[in-house]
Formats: C-alpha cells, sequence, structure tokens
C-alpha cells in the first residue's frame, strides 16, 4: 500500500514511512519535474518518472535496512543460528 501511495504522491508516502527530510527532498524534486516539464512544453515528461521513482527505492531501501537491523538484533539477543542450519 505504501508503495502505490509512493508512486502517485512520492512525497507523502515517503512522509508516512517516516522519512521526513527524503520528503522534503522528493517534493523540490517533483517542484523542479513540473517547472521542467511545462517550460519544455511537454516534451519532457519522463522528467515527472524521478521522484516516484525516488520514493519507491528509498522506501524499499529504508524497509531493508529495517529488516537488516531486526535480523542482527535477533542474532545478538539469541546468538548465531545452530551450524547447518539454512533459511
Amino acid at each position: 500500500m505504501i508503495y502505490i501511495l509512493a508512486v502517485f504522491l512520492p512525497p507523502l508516502g515517503l512522509l508516512l514511512n517516516g522519512q521526513p527530510f527524503a520528503a522534503l527532498f522528493n517534493l523540490v524534486l517533483l517542484a523542479v519535474s513540473v517547472v521542467l516539464t511545462v517550460l519544455t512544453i511537454f516534451t519532457l515528461p519522463v522528467l515527472m518518472l524521478l521522484p516516484s521513482a525516488h520514493a519507491v527505492i528509498s522506501i524499499y531501501m529504508t524497509r531493508e535496512n529495517r529488516r537488516h537491523r531486526e535480523i542482527v538484533e535477533a542474532i545478538e539477543r539469541h546468538g548465531p543460528p545452530p551450524p547447518g542450519w539454512r533459511p
């Protein structure tokens, strides 16, 4: 659900994911993309995809970092897995 929001409303998706500075940067990126798209008389509409791509990639990376941190904390708390164990 957060990824759908990130595609259609990138700054809001980042803000709801707990990334206020990335949301602010994305808002500036969105404004620049809109201005450049309008100034080039809509010959570069691909610029409008940049804020959405930034939001999706940023949300994915943040979630992966959180997941990695949880695994590391679990290993530190409970010790390493037994020998020969595979996930």
